[in-house]
């Protein structure tokens, strides 16, 4: 049985974070006073444990750890060496690389290039296409919980999107195919900033699942991005999925079998018509959808690979 470890990490993605603390540790989470991004420690809705410790950056430095979680660029090439000691900075580290590489798809170096730094990627596709240098990788994929009492009903004729500030990601994130498939089908769009461009606005993590499980079908018109925890969620709870087939999406649906995947938006919304045409045919779908997630993102699965990354790299 591993003993129980303190890790120092940041509070970057906060969904990532609320599945990643169900592992059985002590997470230091670092804040400042405004809590500002990547520095709000514990805070928000989010049903944190016990385990989750709100960690001011001043403290840092007195506190005692076991290893080092960073999540962003600026805490490995900056924030350790301004909040952490020399000492805690010998300590075990992980790097927890969230996306795929951006400034160019196959050819950009990771910021962490150091055989001391142990660097996890969430999905092997991001892992294929980041050039990781020297640095040794690991593979974690995702793991979600949805509330066992909600389940995918899809009496609601017309589909989900789920982006935050779609207007200002623009192409890489789907803006324009949002918009243009939403011409030719009924689509309601959630998350930060939807209103600005004409979607409802944003849910709360905790509400989503019970929201979602009313529309027919989840879409995700999303070009280049890591595989969306909000994408698992909805298979989670049995709904069909429609998206590009991009990134891991193409690896996570089955096309025909647990939603519809394709590089063509004129062939994705001749799908959507048919699963608005057509609910059993979607619930059908959204079934195999649920079962395929149960089996892949199972949050038990998720951190029993996590704990295998910690034995590993404290040896303890």
């Amino acid at each position: 049985m591993q003993r129980r470890l303190k890790i120092l990490t940041w509070h970057t993605h906060g969904s990532y974070l609320y599945y990643l603390t169900q592992a059985p540790h002590d997470f230091y989470v670092l804040s400042k006073p405004d809590r500002p991004p990547g520095y709000g420690g514990r805070c928000g809705h989010m049903p944190w444990g016990d385990n989750v410790i709100d960690l001011p950056v001043s403290a840092a430095k007195d506190a005692q750890f076991d290893c080092i979680l960073f999540q962003d660029d600026d805490q490995f090439l900056k924030d350790q060496h301004v909040y952490l000691s020399e000492a805690q900075r010998r300590l075990p580290r992980i790097y927890l690389e969230h996306d795929p590489p951006r400034e160019h798809p196959t050819d950009m170096r990771h910021p962490v290039d150091d055989p001391s730094v142990l660097l996890v990627h969430v999905t092997p596709f991001n892992a294929l296409m980041w050039d990781n240098g020297r640095t040794p990788t690991r593979v974690v994929e995702h793991g979600v919980i949805v509330p066992g009492d909600v389940a995918y009903r899809g009496e609601l004729a017309r589909g989900l999107v789920v982006i935050n500030n779609i207007r200002q990601r623009g192409r890489r994130l789907g803006g324009d195919l949002f918009s243009l498939a939403r011409d030719s089908v009924p689509l309601d769009l959630v998350g930060m900033g939807a209103q600005e461009a004409g979607g409802i606005g944003e849910i709360q993590h905790a509400q989503l699942p019970a929201f979602a499980a009313q529309y027919r079908f989840f879409f995700n018109p999303i070009r280049y991005t890591s595989l969306g925890l909000a994408v698992i969620e909805a298979m989670m709870i049995g709904m069909p999925i429609v998206a590009l087939a991009t990134t891991e999406m193409a690896t996570v649906i089955d096309d025909g079998v647990s939603g519809y995947v394709n590089t063509d938006l004129s062939i994705l919304i001749s799908r959507m018509r048919k699963l608005l045409d057509d609910p059993a045919h979607a619930a059908k779908l959204g079934e195999n959808a649920r079962r395929h997630a149960m089996e892949r993102f199972g949050i038990e699965r998720f951190v029993r690979d996590w704990e295998s990354v910690f034995r590993e790299v404290t040896q303890l």
